[in-house]
């Protein structure tokens, strides 16, 4: 099977798993994390390119948030379903279970794959992109303004110090001052 079928056919099971989410965990999500990611490993170190596109289109359909699954069983369903060895399969699992910003606040993975998708994922977390994504989550989960707000001070803007790459730090630097200047606006208003 060559690359771009696998990726497509991951997109493709990843958005059968995440279609009816509206909450900032969709489909579009992991789309945007998988292009982060591309971008990120294209001016990082060499790494494994199957990996960081595998385990980052695939990094949500565990996520403890949507499912109720275990050892990352829906992303080993589909990997072992296109014939992936056990090894790369337990590689791709490993850096889908350092993304979580909640399970890994203050860890930094030991690969650089780990880091590129970790970091991409925390990517979509800034800017504009992120602002939605969290009001987008706190109206799913019946939150308010102030306690959509709140999670900006919880996790948002602490993800720029936290990124293991720098072209992830340089990407995160618009989209940090971007959450800043909203935030400013909103007290503002408010």
């Amino acid at each position: 099977m060559n690359d771009q079928k696998l990726i497509n056919d991951a997109i493709d099971y990843m958005a059968r798993l995440l279609g009816g989410n509206s909450g900032g965990h969709d489909a579009a999500h992991s789309v945007r994390v998988y292009e982060n990611a591309l971008k990120i490993a294209e001016k990082e170190s060499a790494c494994d390119m199957t990996v960081v596109a595998l385990a980052s289109i695939l990094h949500d359909v565990d996520d403890h948030k949507l499912f109720d699954s275990v050892n990352n069983d829906n992303a080993r369903r589909f990997l072992e379903g296109k014939n992936i060895s056990d090894e790369k399969i337990d590689e791709i699992c490993c850096v889908i279970n350092s993304v979580s910003f909640s399970k890994n606040r203050g860890k930094k993975p030991e690969t650089i794959e780990g880091k590129i998708v970790q970091d991409a994922d925390r990517l979509d977390a800034l800017g504009a992109i992120g602002i939605a994504r969290t009001f987008a989550y706190g109206g799913e989960h019946g939150r308010s303004i102030e306690d959509s707000v709140q999670h900006f001070y919880d996790k948002l803007l602490l993800i720029m110090d936290e990124l293991n790459t720098d072209a992830a730090k340089a990407m995160a630097v618009k989209r940090h001052g971007f959450l800043e200047a909203f935030i400013a606006e909103l007290k503002e208003e408010i």
